[in-house]
């Protein structure tokens, strides 16, 4: 179960019925993300994989971590990494991830804390299970999502936002039969937390079984829905179900509806939606790094190898 949950869903702002005249947007594709491993060795479903980055941009990238359950001493994290030209979002749904950098910033996120990291001109970066959760074990699920930054904000300084679970927007349905936590962006009227550079929305959203939502959704947005759990439909005629990705066409609002009958270790429907301005730009990419063309990923292994994008530091005593 996510750890942000309220005991009266009734009491949370609801967003506002559609209007007759909006437009549903269509479901163009449905893919299914592939099992791989990353870092040190951590499960991860490759959510973005087969599909073509001019329906992503601004996304690049999105891993689903876990879900998994942590025998003693198997928690696993990333060794030291470089990044430059974009921003990682890591949400944690459950678990613990403690994250440190080469400028000095770090800290911990932890059930339903959000890390929002923007790389810009670069930066060494580390994630990894703390030590008490390596010896324990335990629940592990979230998600890292990176999101393209223009030419004109590649080589900004590099920031950190820690959004604690507290502080996200939690909405409902006309009905109150979703749960919606508003990480970023503006929706129906709501704000999330998160300031972005590029503009942006990303929500979490849990949909009990039966339930349907209908999210007014900007013109000018593309759209992405990714079913982390669960099983319904995707824009009235797309079934889908945990580990697929639905990409969205044109129109006025996203649609997303709950099967009467999930299963019982999923019993219900959670959907994390994202929509994004296109930057429409070219994209240069390689490993960690997200440039707009071959010239600049030179550029950026240059550095990384000459040090200049920083160096790990001591070890904390």
């Amino acid at each position: 179960m996510p750890a942000v949950t309220v005991d009266d869903i009734l009491s949370l702002p609801r967003i506002p019925a559609p209007d007759l005249a909006a437009v549903d947007r269509r479901v163009k594709s449905v893919t299914t993300a592939p099992k791989g491993y990353e870092g040190e060795g951590f499960p991860v479903h490759r959510a973005f994989a087969g599909v073509d980055l001019t329906d992503l941009d601004p996304f690049i990238h999105l891993d689903q971590m876990g879900e998994v359950e942590y025998a003693p001493g198997e928690p696993k994290g990333t060794p030291w990494h470089p990044h430059r030209g974009f921003e990682t979002v890591t949400y944690m749904i459950d678990g613990i991830m403690e994250h440190q950098d080469s400028e000095g910033g770090g800290g911990v996120i932890t059930n339903g804390d959000t890390q929002w990291m923007t790389a810009g001109s670069g930066l060494l970066h580390i994630e990894t299970p703390p030590e008490h959760l390596v010896m324990s074990g335990g629940l592990f699920h979230g998600f890292q999502l990176w999101v393209n930054l223009p030419s004109e904000d590649k080589f900004i300084n590099p920031r950190y936002q820690d959004l604690d679970a507290d502080s996200v927007e939690l909405l409902t349905t006309p009905d109150g039969g979703a749960l919606l936590r508003l990480i970023a962006g503006d929706v129906a009227g709501h704000r999330g937390p998160g300031s972005t550079h590029t503009p942006m929305a990303m929500i979490h959203a849990t949909l009990a079984p039966g339930a349907e939502l209908r999210l007014p959704w900007r013109k000018d947005f593309n759209a992405l829905a990714y079913v982390l759990s669960g099983k319904g439909t995707f824009g009235g005629t797309a079934p889908v179900q945990s580990a697929q990705l639905g990409v969205f066409g044109p129109g006025d609002l996203i649609s997303v509806r709950a099967d009467e009958v999930q299963e019982s270790r999923s019993p219900e429907m959670d959907v994390l939606i994202l929509g994004g301005l296109p930057i429409r730009e070219s994209v240069a990419w390689a490993g960690p790094f997200v440039m707009n063309n071959r010239a600049e990923l030179a550029q950026a292994y240059a550095d990384f190898q000459a040090g200049r994008l920083g160096r790990i530091p001591a070890e904390r005593t």
